[in-house]
């Protein structure tokens, strides 16, 4: 689940990679070296990730440790499941 400290720390990331993606998209309107703009595009990337891996450990510190504690073999089955299908994806 996600929590008002996720929120906190999520938001200015957030904001800084939408500040990233048009200043991207202004790069282009204004036809930038193509290699800048690669450079850029990449820095987004990278700052996806690490909000993508933020909301990872988030899962695993919540959703999946509460159904591990609790003992409950479909529960746990389920989570399994998603954490392996999310793997399989990405």
């Amino acid at each position: 689940m996600i929590n008002d400290e996720l929120i906190k720390k999520l938001r200015p990331r957030l904001k800084r990679i939408e500040g990233q993606i048009s200043g991207i998209s202004k790069m282009i309107e204004n036809k930038e070296y193509c290699l800048d703009i690669f450079q850029q595009i990449y820095a987004a990337i990278g700052a996806l990730k690490s909000v993508n891996l933020l909301i990872l450990e988030n899962h695993l510190n919540t959703c999946v440790k509460n159904a591990m504690a609790s003992k409950n073999e479909k529960e746990i089955r389920e989570k399994i499941k998603e954490l392996t299908e999310i793997y399989r994806k990405y």
